[in-house]
């Protein structure tokens, strides 16, 4: 066991500081991987504040991240797929049971017994949880490593491990190709990497959002129309004509306005997590047989899978890379929207501690 450099929080109410970790010798299946780059996802600020508690509540301390992008420095006896100096990536994902009907259809994500990357039960009992990316390094089981096109910019691809396939995989399930009219709710750190998606798939991208002066940007991201969701007359045009509109939205919305604008068959799919239930109207489900469903993330060939079309097509997020120092900083500029569009963490700022 060693003792690895790390950022955490003790409480729901404490700030997030400099502290050591440890973290298990590579077993035989084990890679391990010196942390480049980790980016700052929303769930990170909801674990770290445990706003989340009445599902999945925190254990302190926490090491948050599940966005990790890095170099590996060892790899165990068995490990066929990585050696040392290879680029590597972790998600949200660091072990599953391997067994369940899930995990043999390769969709370890809904795995009942899997382990996340931080905040849960750590099965090789180096520590009471996992701790994640907000860390100098990491052990991980081969299975859930994944490689990294060595043309993407590092700091952009990290984010790509939750935001990018949490966008992907419903896209894909739903069969967003080309001809497909598909429409992205919110532009923030989700809706950014939809519309890059959908874009990129050969669709025609409507993005709704409240903010007009997001327009420009929605149309540099790949969007071919903007729609400001508070004007009827904007949204009426666009009546019965979607195949697919993915909702990034986490705040309290109105569903049934974007149900309205689903042709028959068509899908809406919720990504954001809101605090609160929404209410959906029977109505606007039963007529044109429209479906409403949720996503999250995707299994390990399916991420990959990911990795590899944004490595072909040159697809990564727009970050603002920060130190690590800046971490409390960066959660409050979180709360506010006050990022374009993700926060990725330069890990070699640990040095500094």
């Amino acid at each position: 066991m060693s003792n690895t450099k790390a950022y955490s929080a003790t409480s729901a109410t404490s700030p997030l500081a400099s502290t050591r970790i440890p973290r298990r010798e590579p077993t035989p299946r084990d890679v391990q991987i010196e942390i480049l780059f980790c980016g700052i996802c929303h769930s990170d600020l909801h674990a770290v504040r445990n706003e989340w508690s009445s599902i999945m509540p925190t254990v302190y301390p926490i090491v948050p991240g599940h966005e990790i992008v890095g170099r590996v420095t060892k790899v165990g006896s068995a490990v066929t797929k990585y050696k040392p100096g290879d680029l590597a990536a972790v998600g949200c994902l660091v072990d599953s049971d391997g067994s369940c009907p899930n995990c043999e259809a390769g969709l370890e994500n809904f795995c009942p017994n899997l382990t996340l990357t931080f905040n849960s039960t750590d099965k090789h009992k180096t520590a009471p949880v996992t701790y994640g990316g907000y860390s100098a390094s990491i052990v991980v089981d081969e299975h859930f490593v994944l490689r990294v096109p060595s043309n993407l910019n590092l700091a952009g691809a990290a984010p790509l491990l939750c935001a990018g396939i949490t966008t992907y995989s419903p896209m894909r399930h739903w069969g967003v190709t080309k001809g497909k009219k598909v429409g992205v709710v919110g532009l923030g750190g989700l809706g950014h990497m939809g519309v890059k998606f959908a874009h990129a798939f050969g669709a025609h991208v409507v993005v709704f959002t409240t903010s007009p002066n997001k327009k420009n940007d929605a149309l540099r991201l790949g969007a071919d129309e903007v729609v400001v969701s508070r004007n009827a007359d904007e949204m009426s045009q666009h009546s019965g004509s979607f195949d697919f509109i993915l909702d990034t939205i986490s705040a309290e919305h109105e569903v049934d306005a974007y149900l309205s604008l689903l042709r028959r068959d068509g899908n809406l799919t919720l990504v954001g997590v809101p605090a609160k239930p929404l209410a959906v109207s029977a109505f606007g489900l039963i007529v044109g047989r429209r479906s409403l469903s949720g996503s999250n993330i995707g299994g390990i060939a399916e991420t990959q899978e990911m990795l590899d079309f944004c490595g072909k097509n040159n697809i990564t997020a727009d970050v603002e890379v920060i130190p690590i120092q800046k971490v409390n900083e960066a959660y409050e500029r979180l709360v506010k929207s006050d990022v374009k569009y993700r926060f990725c963490i330069d890990m070699a700022s640990l040095i500094n501690d």
